[in-house]
């Protein structure tokens, strides 16, 4: 049978995941502090040419859908990058998808649209809320590492 991982546990798993690999990549990595908006990673190439921010967001399983806040609609700069992290079965590496923050941006917008513009299971209208998904990602984004040199 196997373990059940709390979100909170899984979060930071992932958070490490990326540190680790960013970090065998040739990047120095660390990771900030929880009061850090939009940032869960700061990394920089090993001349300190270039400095990236990284959100990580992480989901447990074989989900493909990953909750982002409304502030991901606008908080996009050509140095932030999401990695989505999705933690496999225990004995599995984790697949990673590296996405800059604009594409991130472009594909909440128009998802959320879409579904407000839908109608829920009963016929009513969806309400507008704070919290959007990403999901359905693209073979493009994966372990996309160059991306962010």
């Amino acid at each position: 049978m196997e373990e059940k991982l709390s979100n909170i546990l899984a979060g930071i798993s992932g958070e490490y995941y990326v540190a680790a690999e960013l970090s065998r990549r040739g990047f120095i990595t660390t990771l900030t502090l929880k009061n850090t908006k939009g940032v869960d990673i700061l990394a920089s190439d090993e001349d300190a040419k270039k400095t990236i921010a990284i959100q990580v967001k992480t989901t447990k399983g074989k989900k493909n859908e990953w909750l982002l806040s409304e502030k991901s609609e606008n908080f996009v700069s050509s140095n932030h990058f999401y990695i989505f992290v999705r933690l496999n079965n225990l004995g599995e590496a984790p697949t990673f998808f590296i996405v800059p923050s604009k594409d991130v941006s472009k594909h909440v917008i128009k998802s959320h649209r879409d579904w407000l513009n839908s109608f829920a299971k009963d016929g009513s209208p969806h309400k507008d809320g704070s919290m959007r998904k990403f999901r359905d990602l693209k073979a493009e984004y994966k372990d996309r590492w160059d991306l962010l040199k």
